[in-house]
């Protein structure tokens, strides 16, 4: 039988975990009703009401919403658990980490150069969360996604694509005596089968259908140049070897669907949000640079040099 979580690990969660998907099981459920209100108490607060004060600490309040906020930051499979048993203990541990705040403040630990700072960077990445929140969260709706998968990617033509089979092998004398073979008639699929080393194809050498981007450059400039039923002439280098090259067909490949581009639609629009937020916030600023040592750079140290060309 598994063992509930105990108080201390609950509470090296609730200070350590970070911020997961919300889980609203403690807003609809509260483990504890509040009793109905007396025949002749004005009415309550709506906004109180539907966050009621559910526990004290000196004159530090605790709230449903803390609670639901701090359930949120658990690990799934503390989140999982019912609502009337999780309640009790994640209000024990938000009343236990009141107190130890008001320990550490009776103690000045807030008031210390390394700690203030700290703090300071939190409220700073609190202000910087908000402000990209509230920029970019409105560009990556459902609905504003919909509208960029239909104007971007639904309205565009396809990519087009090839079907081709090849047969690889190590030597370009090879390839040429296999181009001579099929010039004569020869059987690309049994030639294939019998000499082409390539184990990632089929064992006819059948690619499937790809884009140009799919394959390393050579490879696919020669397959998208041939004309259906051609092989290429010469033989093709690559850093797989040497290939002979078959078209076997053409088509403009189906766009993907909403859901298959959701995710890069929405990381698309999540960097397009920030950079314009950090354009935006420099707009007007004076910013000086300055060496690792703290000394002055030099007029040609502001360039950036150009970064190194990718190693193939």
């Amino acid at each position: 039988m598994s063992q509930q979580p105990g108080p201390a690990r609950l509470f090296a969660a609730l200070m350590l975990a970070a911020a997961l998907a919300p889980h609203p099981a403690l807003a609809q459920a509260p483990a504890t009703p509040a009793p109905p209100p007396a025949a002749a108490a004005k009415p309550a607060d709506p906004v109180v009401a539907a966050d009621p004060v559910v526990a004290k600490v000196n004159n530090t309040e605790i709230r449903l919403s803390d609670v639901s906020e701090a359930a949120q930051q658990l690990p799934a499979e503390m989140r999982s658990m019912p609502p009337g048993m999780l309640f009790p203990l994640l209000l024990d541990q938000m009343v236990d980490r009141v107190a130890v705040l008001e320990l550490a403040r009776k103690r000045g630990i807030d008031n210390e150069p390394a700690v203030a700072r700290q703090m300071e960077r939190a409220q700073e990445q609190a202000l910087q969360t908000a402000l990209i929140g509230r920029e970019v969260g409105p560009l990556v709706t459902e609905e504003k996604l919909r509208a960029r998968y239909a104007t971007e990617i639904a309205a565009k033509p396809g990519e087009e694509e090839v079907h081709a089979r090849h047969i690889l092998v190590d030597s370009e004398a090879d390839a040429k005596a296999i181009v001579d073979e099929l010039k004569k008639g020869g059987d690309f699929v049994a030639i294939a089968k019998a000499r082409s080393t390539d184990k990632g194809s089929s064992q006819d050498g059948d690619l499937g259908f790809f884009k140009k981007g799919d394959m390393v450059p050579e490879f696919a400039a020669a397959a998208f140049a041939l004309k259906t039923g051609q092989v290429t002439d010469t033989p093709v280098k690559t850093q797989f070897g040497w290939h002979v090259i078959r078209l076997e067909e053409r088509r403009s490949a189906p766009p993907p669907t909403f859901e298959e581009a959701h995710d890069e639609l929405r990381t698309k629009s999540i960097q397009e949000g920030v950079e314009k937020v950090l354009k935006e916030a420099r707009v007007g600023l004076t910013v000086e640079k300055f060496n690792m040592d703290g000394s002055q750079r030099r007029a040609t140290d502001g360039a950036e040099p150009p970064p190194a060309p990718p190693k193939r």
